[in-house]
């Protein structure tokens, strides 16, 4: 039995690069205990408890498309429906059941039981 670490998503709408290129295909990896626990050390999180999400999807969101690097500012200027929908796969991947992927037409919105954590 192996432990699959990285999941691909299609995001709903798609970031839009400095050139106007749309990313939607990109990949999210399994959170770390770290990836969780560095952001509340980061200054815009103790201003904002809110934008501890912000940099933890910018550290597992490993690609979004051909924009390179994934940063706080990438995830700063995703439209709210694709930022919703990475919080949500993030949920579904590190707290719920994957499998659930395998049936879902990609970037369509989560089934609400799926997404709840609990």
């Amino acid at each position: 039995m192996s432990l699959n670490t990285e999941y691909p998503f299609t995001l709903p709408k798609g970031f839009v690069d400095d050139e106007g290129v749309i990313h939607r295909e990109g990949v999210m990896r399994l959170a770390t205990a770290r990836d969780e626990i560095e952001p509340l050390r980061d200054n815009r999180v103790k201003d904002n408890e809110a934008y501890a999400t912000v940099i933890v999807l910018a550290r597992v969101v490993t690609e979004l498309g051909t924009s390179g690097r994934v940063t706080t500012r990438t995830i700063e200027r995703l439209f709210a429906s694709d930022y919703r929908y990475l919080q949500d796969f993030y949920r579904v991947i590190n707290f719920g059941d994957p499998s659930i992927l395998e049936n879902m037409e990609p970037g369509s919105p989560f089934p609400e039981e799926a997404a709840a954590v609990g």
